[in-house]
């Protein structure tokens, strides 16, 4: 797939540096860059006191709406100098809402990405990934603090589970894939069979990218009773990506967040550009 349009959400007082990193995508794609501003809206008051402060409650919302404005017009000037085609917009929704709306912008770009700068935590980092993931039906970007973003790596690892959220990965990121000096498909304790992953782990996922003209090879591993996700970290940085690619929530959200997981752990701690997608 060809990156033309990135989403980058920011914050009212933050992701300002999410938002260089994503210009400087751009500008190295040739792409457009899309900023969208999310302010949470303060609830309406309820119960036998809303009257009373309902006159408070309009107040506040009117001034967040102000510097909602404000937001949009520093995020304007930031990006007056530089060298990429952008749209500023911004969207003023109740929290629980929120990864809805983030959703249905992201369904309009190619790819979302999200930095260091909001990968650090907080509401809007949550709702940025429920909403991307979950809503807009693209990709999603992860660079965590110290890494070099690029759309060109030249050493890509693919970890494999022969899911249909790892062969959604695959196709979403076949324009990177392509154009990479090496691609390591990695399996970690792959079963063998039809509804696993085939009489020969990995290869019928191989056969795929090498039609697309991908140089790649498949590493199978054990776990040898460590979790998946340390594996996985491990051999990325023992081979020296420069990205990982994976699906992402092969089991519901709920067991995700009850029992961790592979998605979870990743979004938590990338130990590298993540491009995730389901």
């Amino acid at each position: 797939m060809t990156f033309r349009t990135i989403l980058t959400v920011a914050g009212l007082e933050r992701g300002d540096h999410d938002i260089d990193l994503a210009a400087s995508l751009c500008e190295e794609a040739s792409a457009h860059l899309s900023v969208f501003v999310v302010a949470f809206a303060a609830p309406p008051p309820v119960g036998t006191y809303a009257a009373m402060i309902s006159d408070a409650w309009v107040q506040e919302r009117q001034a967040d709406a102000e510097r909602l404005e404000e937001r949009l017009a520093a995020i304007t000037a930031r990006l007056s100098g530089r060298e990429v085609s952008a749209d500023i917009s911004g969207v003023y929704p109740e929290t629980a809402w929120a990864d809805d709306v983030i959703g249905r912008r992201g369904r309009y770009c190619d790819l979302t990405l999200l930095g260091p700068e909001l990968l650090s935590g907080g509401m809007l980092k949550d709702k940025i990934v429920e909403g991307a993931l979950f809503w807009s039906g693209k990709p999603v970007l992860l660079v965590p603090e110290g890494a070099s973003a690029t759309l060109q790596p030249k050493r890509v690892m693919v970890a494999w589970d022969s899911r249909i959220e790892a062969s959604r990965a695959v196709r979403e990121s076949l324009g990177i894939l392509k154009t990479a000096e090496e691609v390591r498909l990695v399996l970690v304790d792959p079963e063998e069979g039809e509804d696993a992953h085939g009489d020969e782990p990995g290869a019928d996922a191989a056969v795929y990218l090498v039609r697309h003209g991908v140089r790649v090879g498949v590493d199978r591993l054990p776990s040898a009773g460590r979790p998946v996700v340390e594996v996985l970290r491990r051999h990325a940085l023992d081979i020296g990506a420069d990205m990982i690619v994976m699906g992402a929530y092969g089991h519901s959200r709920l067991r995700q967040r009850i029992l961790g997981g592979v998605t979870r752990s990743m979004i938590e701690e990338p130990p590298l550009p993540v491009l995730m997608a389901r």
